[in-house]
């Protein structure tokens, strides 16, 4: 059975934009869309350098109990423009209800205008194994052991 996010348009949020879509059959991320609030719909909204913001979609949400979904940069934005997300990935919890939005950084040179519609991040919905977190008086043993960030070498 394939899972079922339901969405909920804001009042002010323009029902031309379309809602996440998949841009191919393989695409594990659906492409999810700036809709501006109405006054700035004619002039976009612009993102300078080193700023971040977040981008309104105009959307609610409501995920399967046991699913999450994670808020993911767009590729082409981050290499031609230095457009991404701080928090990437960023997770929307099963129990959230309120508005979805999408925190942009720009760390590219020059501003960047968003224009409204446009495709401003992905969203990939995934399970999620809940655990149960107890102390141990030790850890189990393996070849790596304590060795952190660099510790398994180049390449």
């Amino acid at each position: 059975m394939t899972p079922v996010v339901k969405i909920l348009r804001e009042d002010w949020a323009d029902p031309d934009v379309a809602l996440p879509d998949y841009a191919t059959s393989g695409s594990a991320g659906a492409d999810i869309r700036a809709n501006l609030r109405p006054e700035d719909r004619l002039t976009g909204f612009t993102l300078d350098p080193m700023h971040r913001a977040v981008v309104p979609t105009g959307l609610r949400v409501e995920i399967p109990d046991g699913f999450e979904i994670q808020i993911r940069p767009r590729s082409g934005l981050a290499l031609q423009h230095g457009i991404t997300l701080p928090n990437t990935p960023g997770t929307i919890d099963s129990d959230y209800r309120g508005p979805l939005g999408v925190v942009l950084v720009n760390l590219g040179g020059v501003p960047y205008t968003l224009h409204h519609g446009d495709r401003i991040a992905q969203l990939v919905v995934a399970p999620v194994v809940q655990v149960r977190f107890e102390l141990a008086p030790v850890l189990g043993e393996t070849g790596r052991g304590a060795g952190g960030f660099g510790s398994t070498g180049r390449g």
